[in-house]
C-alpha cells in the first residue's frame, strides 16, 4: 500500500487535481485574482458570480475532466495497488485528486471545495449513482438556490445512492468506507456556507452575466 510506486501515482493524481482552473482561466481571461473578488473562492460557482456563466461553464467543465480524467484513465493505467479491487484503486485516485484540488500547492494549499472535481471523480467509477446524485442536486438547486445545500444534500447522499445501487462491487465494505470520507471532506469544506446558512446570509445563486470584475456581494 505505501510503496514508492504506489505514492508516486497518487502524487500524479493529486497533482493533476491540483491545477487550480477557476485561478489560471479568470487571470487569463479577465486580468484579476478569483480569490480576491467575489466570495473568494476558487471553483466554479465564485466565477458564475464574479466574471458570468460561460466562464463559469468552462471552470465547471475543466474541474469535471480533472475528476474523471483520475479516476477514468489514470487509475486504470497505473500499475498501482495491485492488490485491490477496481472500484477502491479508482477511489483513491479519486480522493487524492479531490485533495489536490482543496490543497493546490500552487494556491499556498488553497483551493476550491472540490463537489465538481468529485463530481467527475465518481462518474468516472459509478456513473449510474453520480447522474442520479446530479438530478438530486439539480432538484435541491431548483428549490432553494443554494449551490452549497444543493451540493451538501447531493454529497451526503451518495453513500446511500451506492448502498443501493452498486453494493455488488467487490470490496464493497471499502468502497463505502471511502465515499463517506468524501462525502464528509466536501461536507467540511462547505462549513462556512452552512454557518450562513444557519444565520440566514448564504445568498441564492442567480448566473446572470458580469459586465465587470467586481466582487459580488
Amino acid at each position: 500500500m505505501g510503496s514508492p510506486n504506489n505514492i508516486v501515482w497518487i502524487l500524479i493524481a493529486y497533482l493533476i487535481g491540483s491545477i487550480p482552473s477557476a485561478y489560471l482561466i479568470t487571470k487569463r481571461v479577465r486580468g484579476i485574482d478569483i480569490r480576491e473578488h467575489g466570495s473568494g473562492n476558487v471553483g466554479a460557482t465564485n466565477v458564475f458570480r464574479v466574471v458570468g456563466k460561460s466562464w463559469g461553464s468552462v471552470v465547471l467543465l475543466s474541474d469535471f475532466c480533472k475528476g474523471w480524467l483520475v479516476t477514468a484513465l489514470l487509475a486504470p493505467a497505473a500499475n498501482a495497488f495491485p492488490e485491490l479491487a477496481p472500484a477502491v484503486k479508482q477511489l483513491i485516485f479519486g480522493f487524492a485528486a479531490v485533495a489536490g484540488h482543496t490543497w493546490s500547492p500552487w494556491l499556498k494549499l488553497k483551493g476550491g471545495k472540490g463537489v465538481a472535481v468529485s463530481a467527475g471523480s465518481l462518474a468516472g467509477i459509478f456513473p449510474f449513482a453520480t447522474a442520479l446524485a446530479t438530478i438530486i442536486w439539480g432538484i435541491c438547486f431548483l428549490i432553494k438556490r443554494y449551490v452549497s445545500l444543493a451540493s451538501v444534500v447531493a454529497v451526503g447522499t451518495y453513500p446511500i445512492l451506492l448502498l443501493l445501487f452498486h453494493r455488488d462491487v467487490d470490496s464493497f465494505g471499502i468502497v463505502f468506507v471511502i465515499s463517506l470520507a468524501l462525502a464528509a471532506l466536501l461536507i467540511y469544506n462547505h462549513r462556512s456556507n452552512l454557518d450562513r446558512l444557519k444565520r440566514g446570509e448564504e445568498p441564492q445563486v442567480s448566473f446572470g452575466p458580469k459586465k465587470d470584475s467586481s466582487p459580488s456581494s
